[in-house]
């Protein structure tokens, strides 16, 4: 995958070092030529750039990133200003970084769903999660155990749980099932939101665009969402 990620922070930085380690393409950008020295030998390439500027950000391959994360956070202006941009040129898929409540409740407006927390998700949980397909967020439990939440596997959508093999196949439980459902803002902006639908039975139906809560170990649940 190709990733853009905007800010070399304490938190950008180990982000986008964890995403080349990964094997992803990474570019790296920062207004600061110290960072961008500093991070050119870890990060696939690195460049010095103002993003909350649209003429410094218009000469991005933004187009060519499957996901822009915005991990600016020393100015909320500057990363509220760099996401409006990112939302401006298109990007396919942009994470917001809020520091505040009244920047998360900015950045909603705006109509970014994906946001970042750097104070309470590591960017090793968040490099995990934006690079394996059907993975929405994990809680470890040990270093082999976790619980995680996962889109509905295409190959299973519409069957009652008792039909799949997810059990006895990949030794995984089924803990509950979140339905998405839409809201909208304050600005009239759809936003999506997690529903949960209680514990999971042997006759619960697998609904597409629903997600999954399961338990189980780390290498299996990397096998189901091979």
């Amino acid at each position: 995958m190709n990733f853009l990620v905007v800010g070399l922070g304490n938190f950008g930085a180990a982000l986008a070092v964890r995403l080349t380690q990964l094997g992803h393409e990474v570019i790296g950008v920062d207004s600061s030529m110290s960072k961008v020295e500093m991070l050119k030998n870890d990060i696939t390439h690195t460049i010095c750039a103002n993003c909350a500027d649209i003429h410094s950000a218009k000469e991005l391959p933004v187009k060519d990133a499957d996901v822009v994360i915005i991990s600016i956070g020393e100015h909320e202006g500057n990363s509220i200003m760099a996401t409006a941009i990112m939302k401006q040129l298109n990007a396919k898929r942009i994470i917001g970084r809020a520091v505040s409540e009244t920047q998360e409740t900015v950045l909603n407006a705006m109509g970014i769903d994906e946001i970042v927390h750097p104070e309470q998700d590591s960017a090793e949980k968040l490099a995990k999660s934006i690079t394996t397909e059907g993975l929405i967020d994990s809680f470890e439990l040990s270093d082999e155990y976790s619980i995680v939440k996962v889109d509905v596997p295409e190959r299973y959508e519409g069957m009652i749980l008792n039909e799949t093999d997810i059990r006895s196949g990949y030794n995984i439980t089924v803990l509950a099932m979140i339905s998405k459902a839409y809201k909208r803002n304050f600005l009239g902006i759809k936003q999506s939101r997690m529903e949960v639908k209680g514990i999971a039975k042997a006759d619960t139906v697998l609904s597409k665009d629903a997600i999954m809560v399961i338990f189980g170990n780390v290498m299996d649940i990397e096998k189901f969402l091979e």
